[in-house]
């Protein structure tokens, strides 16, 4: 029986630490990578590369072929996007087709790398879990619908169709090889190099991406198929990460927290900037909506059922911190 594994997304920050875990457990790999995308997490890694990205369903027979298991870790992740469109098929058709291709090549099983952005919020400071209700009309932001499009599709393709499919939905990762770096990373980053006078509230879960990365290997080998397993560390509001974020760092922390109606207006600017001149907003109307409620999460499921194990979110900020002064994104 074969014994190689795809992993999707493998030049991502999640998917390269999945990756690196697979590769420890001895896993034979096989790794969906863009034509001309940045394959600096994956140098080194013993591990055949395939061209493929969730834009071009042709290439996904080719990916999946001969694999006994697949991790799909790819995805379109930004807070901001001028069009929503090609988000949407690449979260959610992508992975649709790219799930359906796997089950014509009689894959054994399927880890598919959700987010908590699909799932249910309470967002009074208590923690969500697995089963909190969640309706899309609810769910803030294109990069959270996609994401709970997609989580659906895969739910309905494991009941209807018979799909292998494990979901895990990772809370907020941060940590070692954050390269483009992800919004959180960005965060972190402004924040450890003293350029966060001030913020905006609410709070979020925190986890170390090579936690996350056990998790998936965690979800193949004791998850059951069509269950969702929340892959999180500890709950912080956000001031009181960017004090943690600023002691290690050695900076001061920001100390002003401004009120949501108090940046509405620089959002609609940013964003209307963003348009005129493609630079990256550093804020939206999207973002601060988002924020409206805290993003508390429990991993009691998978700490249970999984034998999960998540580390002090400090190790993580510790982590990424350490990383970037490492890769001269922080001076």
């Amino acid at each position: 029986m074969s014994h190689l594994t795809l992993v999707t997304g493998a030049t991502g920050f999640v998917g390269s630490a999945v990756a690196r875990n697979l590769l420890a457990r001895g896993h034979d790999l096989r790794l969906m990578v863009r034509a001309g995308g940045d394959r600096r997490n994956i140098d080194g890694l013993q591990a055949e590369l395939v061209e493929g990205d969730l834009s071009n369903p042709a290439s996904f027979a080719r990916a999946v072929e001969g694999c006994r298991y697949v991790f799909h870790v790819a995805a379109d992740y930004r807070l901001w996007v001028p069009d929503p469109a090609p988000m949407m098929a690449a979260n959610v058709e992508g992975t649709r087709l790219l799930m359906l291709a796997a089950l014509r090549a009689g894959v054994e099983k399927i880890v598919y790398c959700s987010s908590v952005a699909a799932l249910g919020l309470i967002g009074d400071g208590t923690s969500a879990d697995e089963t909190t209700p969640v309706h899309e009309h609810g769910v803030v932001g294109l990069y959270k619908k996609s994401k709970y499009r997609a989580e659906q599709e895969v739910l309905r393709l494991t009941r209807d169709r018979g799909l292998p499919a494990v979901i895990v939905n990772p809370s907020t990762p941060v940590g070692p090889r954050d390269v483009k770096p992800t919004p959180t990373g960005q965060m972190i980053l402004d924040c450890a190099a003293g350029r966060m006078p001030a913020y905006v509230d609410t709070g979020v879960n925190i986890v170390h991406v090579d936690d996350v990365a056990e998790g998936h290997a965690l979800a193949l080998e004791r998850g059951v198929i069509g269950e969702k397993y929340i892959l999180g560390g500890e709950n912080y509001l956000l001031g009181d990460l960017f004090r943690l974020v600023s002691e290690i760092a050695g900076v001061k922390p920001p100390r002003i927290s401004l009120r949501q109606e108090v940046i509405w207006p620089v959002a609609v600017v940013s964003e209307w900037l963003s348009r005129r001149f493609g630079v990256e907003p550093r804020v939206t109307r999207e973002m601060l909506a988002m924020s409206r409620k805290k993003m508390f999460f429990s991993s009691d499921k998978a700490i249970r059922e999984l034998g999960y194990a998540p580390r002090p979110a400090r190790e993580a900020v510790a982590d990424a911190v350490a990383w970037f002064r490492e890769a001269g994104m922080l001076g």
